[in-house]
């Protein structure tokens, strides 16, 4: 779905006039309706406030264009899984197990390898398999990547 759908679909659902949307967000009528006929899309500082206001990630604004994944454990994420700033704004590189509250739960891959094995390995998929498949996976994101 495109940008333009998305805030004339969520700004519809909540029974907004463009009046209304653009005072919540602090621009111009006119702005919004730029928006919802496709000539422009928001800012990024705007993209940021109808987020928090919408309760939705960017990404989800945006039309999700890219999959996103948790930097730290590589799960799939999406708007309910993802984790958020103190200021309960969307961290998009991160899910709510992994970074909750502007900190990080797991500090160090080990204890994250250990926590994975221990929850996801079952009769299909052996805890020797799951330590192997994370040992291998795991470095190859960016938040281990980074780690010094």
């Amino acid at each position: 779905m495109e940008t333009k759908n998305i805030l004339f679909k969520l700004r519809t659902e909540k029974g907004l006039s463009q009046e209304e949307l653009a005072a919540n967000v602090f621009v111009t009528r006119q702005a919004v309706s730029r928006w919802e006929n496709g000539e422009t899309v928001p800012n990024t500082e705007t993209l940021k406030r109808l987020s928090i206001y919408f309760n939705v990630s960017i990404n989800t604004l945006l039309g999700s264009p890219k999959q996103l994944i948790c930097q730290c454990c590589g799960m799939p994420l999406d708007d309910a899984s993802m984790s958020r700033e103190p200021d309960n704004s969307f961290h998009e590189s991160y899910c709510k197990w992994c970074y909750h509250d502007g900190e990080f739960v797991y500090h160090s891959i080990e204890e994250l390898t250990d926590f994975l094995v221990e929850h996801l390995s079952n009769e299909n998929w052996s805890k020797e398999e799951a330590r192997h498949f994370f040992e291998k996976q795991l470095p190859t994101l960016s938040h281990w990547r980074n780690q010094p």
